[in-house]
């Protein structure tokens, strides 16, 4: 049975079951989502439906390996870790304010609070007077923090959750797609920064409403 939603008048479109079936050999779940979507909806073009429900479904993937990872070693999560890593990319002395975290993480500056204070039971960060913003104040990686943080970089870098896919991917396939991922990311950072900061500051709730009603 077609479905309601048919158009009467399909219009081409770029998203192709027939090139998805050329790729693959042995369809996973989320080729399955793939076919499932092009046979109910063939009157749309689906390709940036599609790789939205691929980033969603990647990003999951890597940052529930990435969280079993920092609970096992190190007894943090993954979003704490990233505020480290966060710090230890600005360089020394690994310094930065609570409002260039959360811009930089794209959480609130509630979630920041919380991952401060566990990170400082934890001996990872330290608080200090912010000497430029009176009543405010720095966060900084602790020497501790310093060494976990190597830590995780080393086995992130050598043991990545996309290692296995990478190593069936060509040279000049990996620096694609690394370049692909990198622009739609900056574009999509900036159109993020243009919005207002009342709606930003919404922004976690409501997203994750849509990504749980798309990849449904």
């Amino acid at each position: 049975m077609k479905s309601a939603h048919r158009s009467k008048d399909p219009t081409p479109h770029t998203t192709d079951k027939s090139d998805l079936d050329e790729q693959l050999l042995s369809p996973g779940l989320s080729e399955l989502i793939t076919m499932q979507w092009l046979r109910e909806r063939e009157d749309l073009d689906l390709q940036n439906f599609l790789l939205a429900i691929y980033f969603m479904r990647l990003g999951t993937l890597v940052d529930r390996a990435y969280d079993r990872y920092c609970q096992k070693e190190f007894g943090i999560n993954g979003g704490d870790m990233r505020l480290m890593l966060a710090l230890r990319r600005s360089g020394p002395p690994y310094v930065k304010r609570p409002t260039d975290l959360f811009r930089a993480l794209l959480v609130t500056s509630g979630a920041i609070t919380k991952k401060v204070d566990r990170l400082v039971q934890a001996r990872f960060v330290e608080r200090s007077p912010d000497p430029s913003h009176s009543g405010g104040f720095l966060i900084q990686l602790t020497k501790r923090g310093l060494h976990v943080v190597e830590k995780a970089i080393e086995h992130l870098a050598n043991h990545s959750a996309l290692a296995p896919a990478m190593t069936q991917l060509s040279a000049s396939d990996r620096k694609q797609g690394t370049q692909f991922a990198l622009r739609m990311l900056s574009a999509l950072e900036q159109s993020e920064a243009e919005v207002p900061e009342a709606d930003s500051a919404a922004a976690p709730r409501s997203a994750r409403k849509r990504t749980d009603n798309l990849a449904k």
